[in-house]
C-alpha cells in the first residue's frame, strides 16, 4: 500500500518518449527548408512566412488515415501511414493553390512501442520530404487504458501559402472546361471501413495479387502525393479549379470547387479500372454510382481547364510523372433549383 508508485508503474514510460524523439530528429532534418526558425524539442515551432509573396495568405488543414489503421496493426504494416497521414492534409490544402510549408503530427497510444512509432514518423518526413513541407512538430501521446495493445491514431495538420491573387475558388469555372483526372495509388485512406468488410466476404477466396503486387501491398499503398507537380503545372497553366478526391469519392467532391449552377459530365472509359476497384466493386455487388461517391476509383485528383489549354497541361503533368487522362466536360445544369445546387448526386454525371 506505502509502495513508491511512478509514473511508469501506471503505465506512461518518459525515457521511452525521449528515445522516440532522438530516433526521428534525423527523419525530421531532412525536411527542413527555407522558412523554419524552431522545429522539434519546443514548446512551439517557428516558421517565417516567405518573403517572396506580397499578399500571403495561410491555408489549413486537418485530417487522420481513418480505419486503414487497423489493417496497419492486423498486418503489422506500419511504414506507408505516416505518408498517408501528410497526403491527406497537404492534398487538400493544395486543392486551394496553395504551397504546403510545415506539417505537425499527433501520435497517440496506450503504450508507446519505439520501433513502431518510429516507423510510423519516418513514414510522416517521408511524406513531408515528398510534398516540400517541413516536419517541424508534433505530439506523441502516452495514454494507458485508452488503446487496445498495439494499437494507434493519428491526425495531422499542414499549413500552406498562397498569394492571395492566385487563391483557386473555382469562380472562373465554364461550361465547355475540360476535366482532367490523376491517378491514384490505390484506395488512398477513405472507404476502408468497406474494405475490411469486403475482406471478411473475401477469406479463403481472396485474389493473391492486385494490380500486380500483393493484395496486403496494394490495399496498403500509400495516398498519392500531388503537390510538387501540380505546383508545377499551376506556374505554367491557367487552371481554373482542383478537388482531392476523398470521402465522397468523384460525386461529391467536385460540385465542391463548381460554381451553383454547373455540374461535369465524366466519361467511365476516358480512365483504366484496376483490378483493385475492379474487385472492390465485385465483391461488394454495388452499381457504379455508390462506387463513385464511395471511393476515388482510381482518380486522386482532378483538374479544371480550358479547353484550349488542357492538352499543353497533360503534357506538363505527364513529363512530372502524374498518369493523367481527359475524363469529362463542364456543363450547365438544365433546370437548376435551389436543393440542385446543394445536390452532389444531380451535379456529377458518368456515361
Amino acid at each position: 500500500m506505502n509502495l513508491p508508485l511512478s509514473y511508469k508503474d501506471s503505465g506512461v514510460d518518459i525515457d521511452a518518449g525521449d528515445a522516440l524523439i532522438e530516433r526521428i530528429k534525423p527523419f525530421a532534418r531532412k525536411t527542413l527548408r527555407n522558412g523554419v526558425l524552431a522545429g522539434i524539442g519546443g514548446f512551439g515551432a517557428l516558421f517565417e512566412v516567405p518573403k517572396n509573396y506580397s499578399e500571403p495568405v495561410l491555408v489549413s488543414g486537418t485530417d487522420g488515415v481513418g480505419t486503414k489503421l487497423k489493417l496497419a496493426f492486423e498486418w503489422n504494416i506500419h511504414n506507408t501511414v505516416g505518408i498517408d497521414l501528410v497526403a491527406m492534409s497537404v492534398n487538400d490544402v493544395l486543392v486551394q493553390g496553395a504551397e504546403p510549408l510545415f506539417f505537425l503530427d499527433y501520435f497517440a497510444c496506450g503504450s508507446l512501442d519505439v520501433d513502431t512509432a518510429a516507423q510510423v514518423i519516418e513514414g510522416i518526413a517521408k511524406g513531408c520530404e515528398l510534398s516540400g513541407c517541413a516536419l517541424i512538430g508534433g505530439e506523441t501521446a502516452e495514454m494507458p487504458g485508452m488503446y487496445p495493445k498495439g494499437e494507434y491514431d493519428l491526425a495531422g495538420f499542414a499549413v500552406g501559402v498562397v498569394e492571395k491573387s492566385k487563391i483557386l475558388d473555382g469562380k472562373n469555372i465554364q461550361p465547355g472546361d475540360v476535366v482532367l483526372g490523376l491517378t491514384s495509388s490505390g484506395v488512398h485512406s477513405n472507404g476502408f471501413s468497406l474494405i475490411r468488410k469486403l475482406l471478411e466476404r473475401s477469406a479463403g477466396s481472396m485474389p493473391q495479387t492486385l494490380d500486380g503486387l500483393p493484395y496486403k501491398e496494394a490495399l496498403m499503398a500509400p495516398t498519392r502525393l500531388y503537390v510538387k507537380p501540380v505546383l508545377e503545372a499551376l506556374k505554367k497553366h491557367p487552371i481554373k479549379g482542383l478537388a482531392h478526391i476523398t470521402g465522397g469519392g468523384l460525386i461529391e467532391n467536385i460540385p465542391r470547387i463548381l460554381p451553383s449552377e454547373m455540374g461535369v459530365q465524366l466519361v467511365r472509359k476516358n480512365w483504366p479500372q484496376t483490378e483493385l476497384f475492379n474487385w472492390a466493386q465485385k465483391t461488394a455487388g454495388i452499381d457504379d454510382f455508390e462506387m463513385n461517391r464511395t471511393f476515388n476509383n482510381g482518380i486522386g485528383m482532378v483538374v479544371i481547364i480550358a479547353e484550349q489549354q488542357a492538352q499543353a497541361c497533360i503534357a506538363t503533368l505527364k513529363s512530372l510523372g502524374e498518369s493523367v487522362h481527359a475524363i469529362g466536360e463542364v456543363i450547365a445544369l438544365k433546370s437548376p433549383t435551389p436543393d440542385a445546387k446543394e445536390d452532389s448526386a444531380v451535379r456529377v454525371f458518368i456515361s
